[in-house]
């Protein structure tokens, strides 16, 4: 899905597009499902003696169900049902289900809450001749709500709700914003999914880290020394290291 406008500006030398993720970096995302998880298990603790087997129980079927569902409160929602079947040997209640998806329209009427700083330095980058852009993947409705309730859509020249983040869908990206891969600068709280296909394409790319990573996300071992891209404390010091970047200093 494309955002409402593309400018096209021409941008500035050096770095002419900055790009978004937007859960857990714009908005908080996680935590509202490690809070959903959490009442998950209070809902399954009378069936299963160890808390542990929920945990593993739900990973490994959003991974099995990836392919199929892709992301979002949606996918998690139907991936909690079946794990109650299958850790319940099927004895988990109509009425238990009920609130099982009573967890995920919850995940879904979530308000917006933006990260500190965010506002300030989107419109910090608005004011440059760099177009802003997001890449973010999940439900397509969901993900349309959110950009809309933050209240930042008018600074981002385009919105692009993705079904995976990959080499592939960057190339895609960039083409489609007309900029060349050393023009193009990603930030966001995955290495997996923000930073390493970016800098595999000779892109630049910034990991900013979140209070929670999903296990599905994590890269264990990845650092930005290694791999190429830049590790941030806080989305305040994106607007310098941009500025770094485009110059060539880093």
């Amino acid at each position: 899905m494309t955002a409402q406008t593309d400018r096209r500006t021409g941008g500035t030398s050096g770095i002419e597009v900055v790009a978004f993720d937007g859960d857990d970096t714009l908005w908080h995302s996680e935590s509202h499902f490690v809070d959903a998880h959490q009442r998950f298990c209070d809902l399954l603790a009378p069936y299963v003696d160890d808390p542990r087997r929920i945990d593993e129980q739900v990973v490994a079927t959003e991974r099995t169900n990836l392919a199929l569902y892709g992301y979002g409160s949606k996918a998690f929602t139907l991936s909690l049902i079946e794990t109650a079947i299958t850790l319940t040997d099927g004895r988990i209640t109509s009425h238990e289900i009920s609130d099982i998806l009573e967890l995920g329209k919850r995940l879904l009427d979530h308000p917006i809450e933006l990260l500190d700083g965010v506002a300030e330095v989107v419109d910090a980058l608005a004011a440059t001749d760099r177009r802003l852009i997001v890449v973010t993947k999940g439900d397509l409705f969901h993900q349309e709500a959110k950009v809309a309730g933050s209240g930042l859509a008018d600074r981002f020249d385009r919105v692009e709700i993705v079904s995976e983040k990959d080499v592939a869908t960057y190339r895609r990206v960039m083409a489609d914003a007309a900029v060349e891969p050393e023009h193009f600068f990603m930030i966001g709280n995955s290495v997996k999914s923000d930073v390493l296909p970016v800098v595999e394409l000779g892109g630049h790319a910034a990991h900013l880290p979140y209070t929670y990573t999903w296990e599905v996300e994590m890269v264990p071992g990845a650092n930005g020394a290694d791999h190429g891209y830049h590790e941030l404390t806080s989305i305040r010091e994106l607007p310098d290291l941009v500025e770094q970047v485009a110059a060539g200093g880093v």
